[in-house]
């Protein structure tokens, strides 16, 4: 079985408009609750330490363990779901295996995004949301929660749940939670620096959690 990227059938506004969800068609998809969603923030905060305009794609189980993640910075100038959907896929290809034989999904993937400012609902995360949808029916994964990780704390759209950290800072890095409700312990090996590519190629880090 082969795949491949098609080009979008048009790139204007009103064609990138439709390849978004409003929090209300987001609400009627019926994606499955994070029993603990500080503790999935905390992770994958503690694992990438995204910066503004960086996603973290990561993929769970049944039990909420973390199994591979990735984390990649995005141009978010012009919205369009179609090229959200492609980004993701094509990390989630790198880091894991698809379920595509599965009568039903067994994992699960879920997005956070760190960005700029109000927590609320915006295009953008409208084309993550369609981007992240699409992506796991190719994959053969259950879409989850999507995140936004803003310098006022953490969201879960469409649920209203959330905290004040970890948040993104003025600096642009990721402040970590305090350690009263640890991250789920994961064998994984110890972090790396990324060091920056050449001509300025966005940053962007692959993880695939050990058992």
């Amino acid at each position: 079985m082969s795949f491949g990227f098609s080009p979008p059938p048009a790139t204007d506004s009103a064609s990138r408009l439709a390849r978004t969800l409003e929090p209300s068609e987001w609400a009627a998809a019926g994606i499955p609750l994070l029993r603990s969603p500080r503790a999935v923030v905390n992770n994958l905060c503690e694992r990438h330490r995204p910066r503004l305009s960086t996603a973290v794609v990561a993929v769970i189980g049944p039990d909420e363990r973390l199994t591979a993640s990735a984390s990649f910075t995005q141009d978010t100038e012009h919205p369009d779901g179609w090229e959200f959907r492609n980004a993701l896929l094509d990390r989630l290809r790198r880091v894991t295996p698809h379920d595509l034989r599965r009568r039903t999904p067994a994992r699960t993937a879920v997005l956070l995004f760190c960005r700029d400012g109000a927590p609320h609902w915006t295009e953008v995360d409208g084309a993550w949301m369609w981007g992240l949808r699409d992506a796991c029916t190719l994959h053969g994964l259950r879409c989850g929660a999507y995140i936004t990780l803003t310098r006022s704390g953490w969201q879960v759209l469409g649920e209203g749940r959330g905290g004040r950290r970890p948040h993104a800072t003025q600096s642009g890095r990721t402040e970590p939670d305090a350690p009263a409700e640890p991250a789920v312990p994961l064998p994984v090996p110890v972090r790396s620096k990324v060091p920056p590519q050449p001509g300025g190629e966005p940053r962007e880090e692959l993880r695939q959690a050990a058992g």
